[in-house]
């Protein structure tokens, strides 16, 4: 993104200098090169999944923020951001499956577990707890979540819940959709070309790749351009949402990345 106005392109930049080393740490994580075999694969899923689960938790409650979701419905307070937002949920949560209907992005991850054999009982469970009226804390007690796990989901929802658009924004943007396209990038380089059981999670990863760096990450950066703007303080609480997002993740690979090794979830 490229901001016609200079303190918001200077805002763009300060974020994305403070976060620079913690982003090159995860991009260079050892547990990309952990994933060359099946079994590593399915362990990295099996965590990942609760990942996938939270974005998208993330996504709706910015929704939620930016446009009117009520009965009766008000004009939302940030009419562009209520664009921008409602372009990236009607990808993530309607996305092409790749075989003529339409699914969410979680919805397709889960589908691409069951392609390599990953097990979705604990993800399923976990679900299904929230159906039935539990809070996302009560749900992720179950001792079969790893706790690194408990600890990535459960920061984002303190994020969730402290209600600060701008920490929303700047973890979806520079912890998410910003981050996912290179991260997806590492991952694809490291799967098995010959292997025909990855089809769906490479459609999956492809579609992120896509929609990311193409589309949804160009999109998340003008909607934290729109809302922190000019306003300095804005954006140093900005970067320093987007730097605990991406420390939360560096502990989440560092949980898989253990787990693989000790060929359990």
């Amino acid at each position: 993104m490229s901001p016609a106005n200079p303190v918001v392109s200077d805002g763009i930049d300060l974020v994305q200098h403070r976060i620079a080393e913690q982003r090159q740490r995860l991009l260079r994580h050892e547990v990309y090169e952990q994933l060359n075999t099946m079994a590593a694969l399915r362990c990295f899923m099996e965590h990942h999944v609760f990942a996938v689960f939270d974005f998208m938790s993330l996504l709706k409650a910015l929704q939620q923020r930016l446009t009117s979701v009520s009965v009766p419905w008000i004009p939302p307070a940030h009419a562009a951001g209520a664009r921008l937002i409602n372009e990236i949920v009607l990808g993530e949560e309607s996305d092409e499956n790749g075989a003529g209907r339409f699914a969410s992005h979680f919805e397709l991850y889960r589908q691409a577990m069951q392609e390599v054999g990953a097990r979705t009982d604990v993800i399923d469970r976990f679900v299904t707890d929230l159906r039935n009226g539990q809070t996302v804390a009560s749900a992720l007690q179950r001792p079969e979540i790893p706790a690194g796990v408990r600890a990535f989901v459960t920061a984002t929802f303190e994020v969730i819940h402290s209600h600060d658009l701008i920490a929303l924004t700047a973890n979806f943007t520079f912890g998410r959709e910003d981050l996912l396209p290179e991260v997806f990038h590492q991952i694809v380089h490291e799967l098995d070309e010959a292997s025909g059981r990855l089809s769906q999670f490479r459609y999956y990863l492809q579609r992120h790749i896509d929609l990311d760096g193409d589309h949804h990450g160009p999109l998340a950066h003008r909607l934290l351009a729109t809302l922190c703007h000019d306003e300095p303080q804005a954006w140093e609480n900005a970067a320093q949402a987007a730097l605990a997002a991406l420390q939360a993740r560096v502990q989440l690979w560092d949980c898989i990345s253990d787990a693989i090794r000790q060929g359990a979830i």
